[in-house]
């Protein structure tokens, strides 16, 4: 199954306009075992950032990450390391 199959297939569902975490049902990561973005190397990391690139919600899922300090995995495309230096740089921002 190709990505463009996979959000085509994630398209036609909807999210639940009344849950926070309704996009959640909209992403590509629902059609990957969880261990794929829970990765012990770079390579997995740079997999589950193939799937994310694609994904409808990446956004959504990135600030929900940050904004709940999930601390593993790769969430809207980024890891552990990447989030933690966008959280310092929107810190430093908002301390200028």
């Amino acid at each position: 199954m190709t990505n463009s199959s996979i959000t085509d297939s994630l398209l036609s569902l909807t999210a639940d306009p009344d849950s926070t975490t309704g996009w959640m049902a909209l992403g590509l990561c629902r059609m990957y075992a969880p261990s794929t973005f829970f990765p012990s190397d770079g390579v997995g990391v740079d997999k589950a950032r193939k799937i994310c690139a694609s994904c409808p919600v990446k956004s959504e899922c990135l600030e929900h990450a940050l904004e709940h300090r999930i601390e593993h995995g790769v969430w809207g495309g980024c890891s552990e390391r990447e989030r933690r230096r966008i959280l310092k740089r929107r810190r430093d921002l908002s301390a200028s």
